[in-house]
């Protein structure tokens, strides 16, 4: 029965969460803050997990045409997550930083040589809030990648009781988005941690 629920579940969501998504972005006034030039250049997208709703809507509507993958999570959620992303034309490696990491790092940089971006939460899927995972460093590190990232404040929104505290923009809000784009080559790991989380937290939805 749970498994029935479950597929029922994966074929009604997504589509209504697009639309959600969707209604969201159209209905909404947008204004994008570019804080360093951005190259067409490939990069390593990173955004936080709470504002995953817009921001891939953000990148893509940067980057158009750009061949992307997001890393997903395998837990059921993460199901519903690539289902909705594949119809921004942003295709799913399935891993974590827990589960099957390093099939979906490998995975990753394959994508990278091959001309792809890769878009991470570096916090997902579990957490905690604002945490600092390898993943997206050790793939730019070694990729030689800047780093793009995508933050956002809005005027109106709901806030979920989970462990991220997903945002929610209300329909008719003004969003803010904050672009920038950072190199870390040349650094260590944890350094480079330290760099990214203090660049994504400026401009982030506390």
């Amino acid at each position: 029965m749970k498994n029935i629920i479950r597929k029922i579940v994966y074929i009604i969501a997504p589509p209504i969460i697009y639309l959600i998504m969707r209604f969201i972005w159209f209905s909404s006034k947008k204004r994008f803050n570019f804080i360093t030039p951005i190259t067409n250049h490939q990069h390593i997208c990173v955004c936080w997990h709470n504002e995953l709703l817009m921001s891939p809507q953000a990148y893509r509507s940067i980057h158009k045409k750009q061949p992307s993958f997001a890393i997903i999570s395998q837990h059921f959620d993460g199901n519903i997550i690539a289902k909705v992303l594949s119809y921004l034309n942003i295709n799913s490696l399935r891993g974590s930083t827990s589960r099957g990491a390093s099939s979906v790092l490998r995975q990753s940089f394959r994508a990278v040589k091959d001309g792809q971006e890769i878009l991470i939460t570096p916090d997902g899927p579990r957490g905690p809030k604002y945490s600092m995972s390898d993943g997206a460093i050790g793939l730019a590190l070694r990729s030689k990648k800047p780093i793009f990232i995508i933050n956002y404040k809005v005027n109106k929104f709901w806030k979920l009781r989970s462990w991220d505290s997903f945002i929610i923009p209300k329909p008719f809000s003004k969003i803010e988005f904050y672009i920038q784009s950072i190199s870390i080559d040349g650094l260590e790991l944890e350094e480079a941690k330290k760099i990214l989380k203090i660049k994504m937290l400026e401009y982030s939805e506390s």
